[in-house]
């Protein structure tokens, strides 16, 4: 079938078979130009933007990422040995420096206070005596020393009366309560913790006694036996972010510095003023070095939570009235900068002075004034997804691999391809 098809192509003439492949022609570039005007249509065409050149203030800013933490925090524990027989509050709870927490016994410590003060009204009376008797110096400068000892004795007794109550150093929200009636606190060495947890407490000899009368303190004074139950505080309003620094944006910082703080889950903005820049390095989680940086919070805020995530911008630099245009409409040659003013609706190739650049914008200092518009040209992406080499291949018929030419009438071109001009075949 496929000879005698290709011996009638054969017999036709040269001019029917010129004839022929024009009108196959046809319709392949038809069908292409159709393809190609719809192409066209969904193109769009170059257009060009304008921009004002505008006077402002400009910011040069810092990133720093942390967190929120409470300004201030407290932990405590009594500063003297004995039992607890009080509690005034509990985990949760908001108090205000000075508010009482928890008490232990004090009637050993009242007792050590009665005893020296007990003593130093004898130490006044010795140097009253020999003063008036007229001993000698020596005798007189012992009396004084006595004096002077036993009045400290009963300082550090009636300080230990006080400590018996362990009260607030902060007004705050109670974060831990690690107390309990029953519970023997302090430690037989004196070592106990006041608002950092590590100072130490004593009040002279008050201490041994009363970890003999604690029942379970040792009297041992180097070891720690009792409980050192504390109290934890963080301060409610008052905020801080705890931030680091890239290494090459903390030689720029200093304390003072106001910032622009953005805090996971709240939509206003909050503010804050840098307390602190570290100057030794620490490692971040990727390895790289970065400087711890403290901001603190301006103003009581009731929306904050220590341990919330947030991101501060820090200003290290500010200018007023500075005009600037946007930076993708600046071109250079060598070292002249250029922009296209728009003038009376045409575009004219302007020299300008450039000065910083600030982000997406760059300062001007010579060639355009306020309000002068520029043009900057910009292309978009074809708008259509179609392709006009496949729709023509599609549409007419021809030229797709693995397909075969249909001649008119039915019939099929021999090969099953288009008939070659000029091959002879």
């Amino acid at each position: 079938m496929r000879k005698r098809l290709t011996e009638r192509w054969r017999r036709l003439g040269r001019t029917a078979r010129i004839l022929l492949a024009a009108g196959v022609a046809a319709v392949v570039v038809g069908g292409g130009a159709g393809a190609w005007a719809l192409t066209r249509e969904e193109t769009a065409q170059a257009q060009a933007i304008q921009v004002q050149a505008t006077s402002g203030t400009v910011k040069e800013t810092v990133s720093a990422s942390g967190t929120v933490e409470a300004a201030e925090t407290a932990d405590l524990s009594f500063e003297v040995s004995g039992t607890v027989t009080k509690i005034y509050a509990a985990e949760g709870d908001t108090v205000k420096k000075g508010d009482p927490l928890a008490r232990v016994d004090d009637t050993t410590l009242v007792a050590t206070r009665a005893a020296a003060s007990s003593a130093l009204t004898a130490a006044r009376e010795q140097l009253d005596t020999d003063e008036s008797s007229g001993a000698s110096d020596v005798q007189i400068a012992s009396d004084e020393a006595a004096v002077a000892a036993a009045e400290a004795d009963l300082d550090s007794a009636r300080q230990a009366v006080d400590d018996a109550v362990l009260r607030a150093t902060i007004g705050g929200t109670i974060t831990a309560f690690d107390i309990a009636v029953g519970d023997v606190v302090g430690s037989s060495s004196g070592s106990s913790s006041g608002s950092s947890g590590s100072s130490s407490g004593g009040s002279g000899g008050s201490g041994s006694s009363m970890g003999e009368d604690s029942g379970g303190a040792s009297t041992d004074s180097s070891t720690d036996s009792t409980s050192t139950g504390t109290v934890s505080i963080v301060s409610a309003g008052d905020h801080v972010v705890e931030a680091t620094v890239s290494a090459d944006d903390a030689a720029s910082l200093k304390k003072g510095l106001q910032a622009t703080v953005t805090v996971n889950g709240v939509d206003e903005e909050v503010f804050g003023t840098v307390a602190t820049v570290g100057k030794v390095a620490e490692t971040s989680s990727s390895g790289a070095a970065v400087f711890p940086v403290s901001i603190t919070v301006t103003g009581e805020r009731d929306d904050l939570y220590p341990g919330t995530s947030a991101t501060a911008e820090i200003t290290v630099k500010q200018r007023e009235d500075v005009l600037t245009v946007t930076s993708s409409a600046i071109t250079t040659d060598g070292d002249q900068a250029y922009v296209q003013k728009v003038v009376d609706g045409k575009t004219v190739k302007t020299k300008v002075t450039i000065g910083e650049v600030y982000g997406a914008t760059t300062e001007i200092t010579d060639g355009l004034a306020e309000g002068d518009t520029v043009e900057i040209a910009a292309f978009t992406r074809p708008g259509g997804s179609r392709s006009g080499s496949q729709e023509g291949g599609q549409e007419g018929g021809f030229g797709g691999e693995g397909q075969t030419g249909q001649m008119p009438g039915g019939g099929q071109f021999p090969g099953g391809g288009m008939p070659q001009m000029g091959g002879g075949q």
